[in-house]
């Protein structure tokens, strides 16, 4: 299996974090505020769709930010 350079790493995390934070999010939420019914996926699905291109570009500037106060928390 072919791999993606190492220099993508941060771009790869944030496509992987902000999917997986997005369906999971998004899921929980329309839960929460509409129900599990019969058209949930659907809402599911179009709440995701909403969610993805904000979650992507906030992750690449959270991150960065994120793991310099772990650094300066952590021992």
């Amino acid at each position: 299996m072919r791999k993606i350079p190492k220099k993508y790493t941060p771009i790869v995390f944030a496509v992987i974090m902000s999917f997986l934070m997005g369906l999971f999010m998004s899921g929980v939420l329309t839960a929460i505020l509409t129900g599990i019914d019969a058209n949930f996926v659907s809402r599911w699905l179009q709440a995701f769709l909403r969610v993805w291109p904000i979650a992507f570009p906030a992750i690449l500037v959270v991150a960065p930010i994120a793991r310099r106060l772990v650094t300066m928390i952590v021992e």
